[in-house]
């Protein structure tokens, strides 16, 4: 099959079953990496790295970037729009929805119960990540170099109002004496 075409279908089933954002389709994407063979795990960590850093949502940044390895400019294109059509289509319809029904009984009470969920499901590919680039686990079950830098950006986070570009920016100057 074309390879626009399979990077179409792909980043649009992606963008369609991806709920929880961008972070929580990291392993989605990632899987969807390996089975078409088309990004080996470093690469596509990199990747990540890299969609991270930039403005804009993780999940079109990624798939522009991906597509922009694999095919080039028209590539990114095609990805980026397979991953965001699902979600531009599906907010149309829903946000219609739920400003007719926001007040419903029925609708707060979903929303309750995605909202714990949603934080499961970023948690989830949070760990998920960390033990694909050998944070944890592995060898030595824990990267202690690597955990250190994990902990003290999320206190950083937590107790400051450092913005997160430059703790991102502080961590790669950081990653280049430490590693």
């Amino acid at each position: 099959m074309n390879l626009y075409w399979d990077m179409l279908i792909t980043f649009f089933k992606l963008g369609l079953v991806s709920f929880g954002g961008g972070y929580a389709m990291i392993p989605l994407i990632q899987t969807e990496m390996a089975n078409h063979h088309w990004l080996k795990i470093g690469k596509f960590t990199d990747m990540i790295a890299i969609s991270a850093m930039a403005p804009g949502p993780i999940a079109s940044n990624t798939a522009t970037i991906v597509g922009d390895k694999l095919a080039g400019f028209l590539g990114a294109a095609d990805a980026c729009i397979g991953v965001t059509l699902p979600s531009l289509l599906l907010i149309l319809i829903v946000g219609k929805l739920f400003f007719k029904f926001q007040e419903h009984r029925t609708v707060k009470a979903a929303f309750y119960g995605l909202r714990p969920t949603i934080i499961g499901v970023i948690a989830f590919a949070a760990i998920k990540f960390a033990i694909s680039n050998g944070i944890i686990g592995g060898s030595n079950f824990i990267d202690v170099k690597s955990s250190i830098l994990l902990v003290a950006a999320f206190i950083l986070l937590i107790k400051t109002k450092l913005h997160p570009a430059y703790l991102i920016l502080l961590s790669g100057l950081i990653g280049i004496v430490l590693f």
